[in-house]
C-alpha cells in the first residue's frame, strides 16, 4: 500500500457505505489527514479513524438543502490546502462519478495546488448488487448507464437524450432522481421503453438500513408515492431489475435494520460487532468503560517475582492476561515463569488468550461465572494452595471470598482498570426516542452501571420497545438493581452467546 503523500489534497470516495467497501488507501488518507472536509452520503463512521487533532468539517447536502453552495466547497478546499496541511476531501461513492470532484479538482489546478484521486466504489454499482440485481447479465444485456436523475436546473439544455434512452436495451441507473421519478418514467416510455420494463429502487444501498423494491416503469411512481420513498436512493431500470427477488443476498440477513447499542470498551468491542453487523444489524457503539492501565505497577511487578510460591493462577478476563502479560515483558520474563503451576481461565475468550502466549490452561469451566468457577476449582483440589488472581482494580469479590472460605491463601493483583469514558449520552438518548434502537447489549456488569451514569432509567423507561440484553446472571442482576429486566439473556455467557441469544429473539 502507499504510504507517501504526495501532494496535500485528496479528493477521496468513501464508497457506498458499507465500510467493507471502503479502499485501503481511502482509510489511510482517512488516517492521516490533518483536515476533514465530508458529505452528507459520505458514512460518517468512518470519521472515528481520524486523528484525534483532525479539523472536521460537514458540508453536506441534504435533499436539496446545502450547508455549502458548490462555489463555496471550492473555496474551502482550496483555503484549507493553502494551510499546507493534508486535506481529505471524502465523498459518498467516488468523487468524479457524480460527485463533483471533477470541478474541485478543477479549482486545484488552477490554484497551483497538487491533488490525488482515491477512486470509491459508486452506488450504481454497490447498491444493485446489495439488492441482487447485477448491471449486466448476459440473459439481459451488455451494457450499463449512469445517468443523473436531477440535472443543474442552471442549464439551458437537458443532458439527457431521452429518445437513446428508450430505445436502448442498457441497463439505467440514476441517480438523485427519487423527486423526479415520474418525470423519468413518463420520458422513458414516451420514448419506447415498455411500460412493464422492471424498476428497481435502493435507498441506502450497503447499509444496515438498506431497503429496496421492485415495480415497473407504467407503475413504480404511484408504488413509490404509496410506500413514501425517499432519497438517498438510485433508480434501476431494465430486465436485470427481475433478479432482485432471486438474488437479494443482503436483505435477507436476520437482523437487518435492527438497532442494536454495544456498551462493550471499545478495544474489546470489534468481536461483537462485527458478528452484530455481519448479521445486517445498525450497530450504535456506545462504550460506556475504557480498560487503562494502572498509574503504578510496583505491587505488580513484586508479586511476578515472588510468583514461585503459588500454585494456581487464575485469570478471569483477556484484559487480565494482557496486562499481566505486559508486566511479564517489562521486567523480563516470560510464559516459563509459569512453570509447576496450575492456571485457571474463566472462559473462553481468557483460554485463548493465554494459548496464544503459549500456556494451556489446566481448568475451564464450563459456565463462566464464578460460583461455577469455585466448583470446579474445588474439585480439582486447590483448597489450602496460593492462589493469585490477576483482574481489574474493581470487580466481583465472590470469586476470591468463596477461595479464600475453602482455606485458600488468595491474593488479588489488580492489572488495569476500568474508567467511565463517555462524557454524554445524548446521542443514544435521541436515537432510542426516534426508535432506531430495539436492543442495548450488556456483556458486564461494569457496563451497567456505566450506562445508567449516562442514561437515565427514567429515560429507558420513556423507550418501552427498546430491550435489554444481557451476557449472563451476574450481569442481569446488576440491570435489575437498576428497576429493568432484560428480554433476552444468553445461556452460554459468552459473545457468540449473546449473539446466539439475539437471534432468538427476533424469530
Amino acid at each position: 500500500m502507499t504510504t507517501a503523500h504526495t501532494a496535500n489534497v485528496f479528493l477521496v470516495g468513501a464508497g457506498p457505505g458499507d465500510p467493507g467497501m471502503l479502499t485501503l488507501r481511502a482509510k489511510e488518507i482517512i488516517e492521516t489527514c490533518d483536515i476533514m472536509i465530508y458529505d452528507y452520503l459520505a458514512n460518517a463512521d468512518f470519521l472515528k479513524w481520524c486523528k484525534p487533532d483532525c479539523e472536521i468539517l460537514y458540508v453536506g447536502k441534504k435533499g436539496g438543502a446545502h450547508t455549502l453552495p458548490q462555489d463555496k466547497i471550492n473555496d474551502l478546499i482550496v483555503d484549507k490546502a493553502r494551510s499546507g496541511k493534508i486535506v481529505c476531501r471524502l465523498k459518498g461513492g467516488d468523487p468524479y462519478v457524480f460527485g463533483r470532484g471533477g470541478e474541485e479538482g478543477e479549482e486545484l489546478v488552477e490554484a497551483g495546488i497538487d491533488f490525488e484521486v482515491v477512486p470509491g466504489i459508486t452506488a450504481g454499482v454497490a447498491a444493485a448488487a446489495y439488492a441482487g440485481i447485477p448491471v449486466t447479465h448476459r440473459d439481459f444485456t451488455t451494457s450499463v448507464c449512469f445517468i443523473t436523475g436531477h440535472e443543474d436546473p442552471t442549464k439551458e439544455e437537458s443532458g439527457n437524450n431521452w429518445s437513446v434512452y428508450g430505445r436502448s436495451n442498457s441497463t439505467l441507473v440514476f441517480y438523485m432522481g427519487v423527486g423526479n421519478l415520474p418525470m423519468i418514467a413518463e420520458n422513458l416510455m414516451q420514448n419506447g421503453r415498455a411500460a412493464d420494463t422492471p424498476v428497481a429502487l435502493v435507498r441506502w444501498g450497503t447499509r444496515c438500513n438498506q431497503t429496496s423494491m421492485v415495480s415497473t416503469l407504467a407503475n413504480v411512481a404511484a408504488d413509490a408515492e404509496a410506500r413514501a420513498w425517499k432519497s438517498p436512493s438510485i433508480i434501476v431500470v431494465g430486465g436485470v431489475c427481475s433478479l432482485h427477488d432471486k438474488l437479494n443476498w443482503f436483505e435477507k440477513r436476520p437482523m437487518l435494520g435492527k438497532g442494536v447499542v454495544v456498551t462493550r470498551a471499545r478495544e474489546q468491542a470489534s468481536g461483537l460487532v462485527g458478528a452484530l453487523t455481519g448479521l445486517g444489524a445498525c450497530v450504535h457503539e456506545f462504550p460506556t468503560i475504557a480498560v487503562e492501565p494502572l498509574d503504578d505497577y510496583n505491587e505488580v511487578e513484586t508479586a511476578i517475582l515472588q510468583l514461585a510460591r503459588c500454585q494456581w493462577v487464575v485469570f478471569t478476563s483477556v484484559n487480565g492476561v494482557k496486562f499481566f502479560w505486559n508486566q511479564l515483558a517489562a521486567v523480563g520474563l516470560d510464559s516459563r515463569i509459569f512453570g509447576g503451576m496450575q492456571i485457571a481461565a474463566i472462559g473462553p475468550a481468557t483460554a485463548d488468550a493465554l494459548r496464544e502466549r503459549g500456556i494451556i490452561p489446566d481448568f475451564v469451566p464450563d459456565k463462566y461465572v464464578a460460583e461455577h468457577v469455585v466448583a470446579g476449582l474445588l474439585e480439582r483440589g486447590i483448597q489450602g494452595n496460593d492462589v493469585l488472581i490477576p483482574r481489574a482494580k474493581v470487580a466481583r469479590e465472590v470469586l476470591p471470598e468463596e477461595l479464600k472460605k475453602a482455606g485458600c491463601n488468595v491474593t488479588v493483583l489488580p492489572v488495569y482498570e476500568t474508567k467511565l469514558v463517555q462524557s454524554s449520552g445524548e446521542e443514544i438518548e435521541e436515537a432510542m426516542k426516534n426508535e432506531a434502537i430495539q436492543y442495548v447489549t450488556f456483556t458486564s456488569s461494569s457496563t451497567v452501571e456505566n450506562f445508567f451514569e449516562l442514561i437515565t432509567p427514567d429515560t429507558l423507561r420513556c423507550c418501552p420497545d427498546v430491550k435489554l440484553a444481557s451476557i449472563g446472571p451476574v450481569t442481569t442482576r446488576t440491570i435489575e438493581k437498576f428497576g429493568f429486566k432484560p428480554a433476552v439473556e444468553a445461556t452460554d455467557y459468552t459473545i457468540p452467546g449473546l449473539v446466539e441469544a439475539l437471534l432468538a429473539d427476533g424469530k
